[in-house]
């Protein structure tokens, strides 16, 4: 149902919770990836670490209440999440670096020795815990520039090194 057309027959709270189901599939679907957190166990000082280490890379963490988040990925048309949505859950959205989020999930799990990594979408499609944890082995965006760049610099320095011994044999 269009719950724009509504809007006049809601209490307040009900439209919040609708905004914050909205602004939830803007997150879902402006974001290359996310990963969801079962994240108990970890101290206040531990959470803030992680947390750290997720703005340090461009993941935007969020602890959101999974009702929600199970509204606004079914209304997205997915559904096998669900099962996921119980329990402690945090999202980390990768917004530029697609594996970054199971990336630092998957480097504080070993880290702390608590929490796990439930689930997690990559490319519009759900991921498995197995998958999520497969992803983040997978070199991030600024290590696979590196590599496209020398591999793409690779043949220049070999056509400068010939120009100069042509230069220097004519010399």
């Amino acid at each position: 149902m269009d719950h724009e057309r509504h809007q006049g027959h809601r209490s307040a709270s009900q439209q919040a919770k609708y905004d914050k189901v909205d602004e939830i599939k803007k997150i879902i679907e402006e974001s290359q990836s996310f990963v969801i957190i079962d994240y108990k166990g970890l101290t206040v000082a531990q959470d803030t670490e992680f947390r750290s280490e997720f703005r340090k890379n461009g993941v935007v963490y969020k602890v959101l209440k999974n009702t929600l988040v199970r509204k606004a990925l079914n209304e997205l048309g997915y559904t096998q999440f669900d099962e996921a949505l119980n329990g402690p859950s945090a999202f980390a959205f990768g917004m530029q670096d697609a594996v970054a989020p199971a990336k630092v999930a998957a480097e504080s799990v070993k880290k702390y020795n608590k929490m796990q990594v439930k689930c997690g979408m990559f490319d519009k499609q759900f991921a498995d815990a197995a998958t999520c944890e497969a992803m983040s082995k997978v070199p991030g965006r600024e290590t696979l520039l590196a590599m496209l760049v020398s591999v793409l610099s690779a043949p220049m320095r070999g056509l400068a090194v010939a120009l100069n011994a042509v230069a220097e044999q004519k010399a």
